[in-house]
């Protein structure tokens, strides 16, 4: 039991030591969004894409039957 206490003491008083996302977290964040927003921003601007939003002059009306 007392080296247990003696190694999570040890590693209490340890420094501090920066992991990956401490150093490039917030970088790789930044990165995803503005790949996405070019992403989107060609697919919507540039594709071609016909979206079809509104069926006005697409639809007709069909034929009244009595």
């Amino acid at each position: 039991a007392r080296g247990i206490q003696h190694t999570s003491v040890r590693q209490a008083h340890r420094k501090y030591e920066p992991d990956f996302h401490d150093k490039y977290g917030n970088m790789v964040l930044i990165g995803g969004a503005v790949v996405f927003t070019a992403v989107w921003g060609y697919v919507l601007t540039q594709a071609g894409i016909e979206w079809g939003l509104s069926p006005v002059g697409r639809v007709t009306p069909k034929e009244w039957k009595e």
